[in-house]
């Protein structure tokens, strides 16, 4: 697949862009949105006029790979271990509770129009509930994202988000510090969706549940509200964007620190994924972690964690560690051609 957007959302294959812009007020102007909106830079939105369970006949070009060694960080762990410790300055003097630290893996790779290659790899050995793929050759970016994160969800009025936080090798790993983080950040997505929520509207249905997923496991919360009459979805990303889980608490001081840490563009890392139906009223977005992007020939690869004041800085290390290694695993192997796109396994339903 060599030319012209297209994009796996959710169960549907999208194909045959009429729009490509960058203006959050097209979302509502009628039909049914592929939308990247990179932590920085300007979102990606692109109207399809095809939208089906059966995926158009093209050709995938083969994934040839990216070797182990290959891959350059932009922390060093002795940096990241450094990030943590001034984190830890930062809460004990009052600024902030907690905060997302990550870092960018990169390497060089021969092409850069093959996503769907590396996308169908992901979907068979790293299966995820928000798994998606966009690429726009028109604005160099191709996105293969394994999210199991969920960032917004639409239903009419009815808006959602299901933000992670807290992550170990097995649930019997779960440090205090995991419930704590999460706990802090369920707080503050309730504020977010209270800026556009109709009032006593917001709840929690869920909180501190366990997800089994390849090779980790999460907490994950559940919030949700009722949308004030006449929101548009400009407001909702104003007050959601970024979401909470990948910045902190609070989150504008956690804004501010992440750029003094961090050496990297998150640019897609971070952000959001997915698809939004003018038309309907609903959307599903992803937190894009667990995402791969390409542009410039550059493939990336972002991983973090949440740092709070129990937060060991080895251990923090260690967490990006477990993120990044099945997801490297699996853009590591080469996938050959294949001569029409197959049915990936919709794990959203």
């Amino acid at each position: 697949m060599r030319s012209g957007a297209v994009a796996h959302l959710g169960s549907l294959w999208a194909w045959d862009p009429t729009e490509v812009t960058s203006d959050l007020r097209a979302l509502d102007s009628g039909g049914r949105w592929g939308v990247v909106l990179p932590y920085a830079g300007a979102p990606v939105l692109v109207r399809f006029s095809q939208w089906s369970i059966t995926p158009p006949e093209a050709d995938i070009g083969p994934w040839t790979g990216v070797p182990k060694d290959r891959w350059a960080s932009s922390l060093s762990q002795e940096q990241y271990i450094a990030g943590v410790r001034r984190i830890h300055e930062h809460i004990a003097s009052g600024e902030v509770y907690q905060v997302n630290l990550c870092r960018v893996l990169e390497a060089d790779i021969e092409r850069s129009d093959d996503i769907v290659a590396l996308h169908r790899a992901l979907a068979v050995g790293n299966p995820a509930p928000y798994s998606s793929m966009m690429s726009v050759p028109d604005v160099d970016l191709h996105v293969a994202c394994a999210s199991p994160e969920l960032f917004l969800r639409r239903e009419g009025n009815f808006l959602s988000s299901g933000p992670i936080k807290g992550t170990a090798a097995s649930s019997g790993l779960l440090l205090d510090k995991d419930l704590a983080e999460n706990v802090m950040i369920v707080d503050l997505v309730r504020n977010d969706l209270s800026r556009v929520a109709r009032t006593g509207s917001v709840r929690v249905p869920d909180l501190l549940r366990i997800e089994e997923h390849p090779g980790l496991v999460h907490l994950v919360s559940d919030v949700q509200c009722g949308l004030a009459e006449g929101t548009q979805w400009s407001d909702i990303v104003a007050a959601t964007f970024p979401p909470g889980s990948v910045t902190g608490a609070p989150k504008s001081s956690a804004l501010r620190i992440i750029d003094e840490c961090e050496t990297a563009s998150r640019d897609v890392y971070c952000g959001a994924v997915g698809w939004i139906d003018a038309d309907r009223q609903a959307a599903e977005l992803a937190v894009a972690i667990r995402t791969f992007w390409i542009r410039d020939h550059v493939l990336r690869f972002g991983t973090g964690a949440g740092i709070t004041w129990g937060s060991d800085p080895h251990g923090e290390w260690q967490e990006t560690e477990l993120k990044a290694r099945n997801l490297c695993d699996i853009a590591s192997r080469s996938v050959p051609t294949h001569h029409g796109i197959p049915m990936l396994r919709s794990v959203t339903g």
